[in-house]
């Protein structure tokens, strides 16, 4: 039974690590994602406001097995970012990462966003097949986008 409960201070370092192994995975563990922030050992300081939220996901022993959130993706009006969605190995494959979008597509929309915007990257091919099953449709390169080596971007109306 997995349990998806907002992020605590304590779940810091759990997130860190579920975010740096996934990217070294796909060998994104270089500059230019979110695998050298600074902020990425410290994100419960980042979210917490109704703009801005993280949520982890419980396996059945309480352990950290994912992860996901949103922010406001100030170029495009009304528009959340959907962001850091990872999940563990044990947990990939199930479904899950699915099940996560709809809720967090469904925390957006209870703060008021109306689009869903994400950036994503070649390597992370399972990833882009459950965007584009999610109804998120490929868009240009926006000029504000920070991760440099992203290199793939979609939005979805929510």
């Amino acid at each position: 039974m997995i349990k998806y409960r907002e992020m605590t201070e304590s779940d810091n370092a759990a997130v860190a690590t579920l975010v740096r192994d996934n990217l070294k995975q796909f060998n994104l563990d270089i500059p230019g994602t979110v695998y050298f922030d600074a902020g990425l050992d410290h994100l419960y300081d980042y979210y917490g406001d109704v703009e801005r939220r993280y949520f982890v996901i419980e396996g059945n022993n309480g352990e950290v097995i994912g992860g996901i959130g949103f922010a406001r993706f100030e170029p495009m009006e009304d528009t959340a970012e959907l962001q850091k969605l990872y999940l563990t190995d044990a947990a990939k494959g199930s479904g899950l990462g699915y099940e996560m979008i709809d809720f967090i597509e469904d925390r957006m929309r209870e703060a008021g966003y109306k689009a869903s915007y994400l950036e994503t990257h070649d390597n992370l091919k399972a990833a882009i097949h459950i965007y584009e099953k999610k109804g998120y449709k490929e868009i240009e390169r926006p000029k504000e986008v920070v991760h440099s080596t992203m290199n793939r971007f979609f939005r979805k109306e929510l």
